[in-house]
């Protein structure tokens, strides 16, 4: 289990819910899967584009009592701006993150900007789930982590035509057309809009 940050696990899970998350933590993805899967039931869940939501298999199982909202595998005939617009007017809305500052804060970059949008405002819940990789050891390197690792490795699977993607190495801040950093988002506390906000750590590597 190797987290990038070198504070205790206990401490980071204490700094996000006195910023007024609810933490979970979990050994194994799927100890997470299984308990995800048991809180969500009978609803409209709405997910952004996640590597790590994917590797879950979170929408296969909620699928089987849930109505889900989910862009990611389209299938010949979806129209993937309007199953965004209905993942965002879902009740619940599940995610994963770029990175977790051990001080509390939650970073996001975004292309389409679908997923920050949600993130914010209109749900009765929001989900965030992150593998250990994720967390970084402050807000600063939380930053630095979701522009010069999950944003290129996010685009050379996308296969987008940009410099960061040869390599998967850095952001290079370019201009390119294809370019997926569009918007960042960091959640300095939680949000005072009435939303649940949780947190599910998970203690694997998970997405990027």
């Amino acid at each position: 289990m190797r987290m990038e940050t070198d504070m205790e696990l206990n401490e980071v899970i204490s700094n996000l819910e006195k910023k007024g998350y609810l933490v979970s933590y979990y050994e194994t993805a799927e100890e997470a899967t299984e308990a995800i899967d048991g809180s969500v039931d009978g609803t409209t869940v709405g997910m952004g584009g996640s590597v790590t939501i994917d590797e879950l298999g979170l929408a296969e199982k909620l699928k089987k009592h849930n109505t889900v909202y989910w862009h990611q595998h389209l299938q010949p005939g979806d129209d993937a701006n309007a199953i965004r617009a209905a993942a965002n007017g879902a009740e619940v809305y599940l995610s994963s993150v770029n990175a977790i500052a051990g001080t509390g804060e939650i970073v996001n970059i975004d292309g389409t900007c679908n997923r920050v949008a949600a993130m914010l405002y209109g749900h009765k819940r929001v989900i965030f789930v992150a593998g250990i990789n994720k967390l970084a050891e402050n807000e600063e390197k939380a930053i630095a982590r979701a522009r010069n690792v999950a944003a290129p490795k996010n685009a050379k699977r996308l296969h987008r035509n940009t410099p960061c993607a040869v390599n998967a190495d850095r952001c290079y801040n370019c201009k390119s057309p294809e370019r997926i950093c569009r918007a960042l988002s960091v959640f300095w506390e939680k949000p005072s809009n009435g939303i649940r906000y949780e947190i599910v750590l998970v203690g694997e590597t998970l997405g990027y």
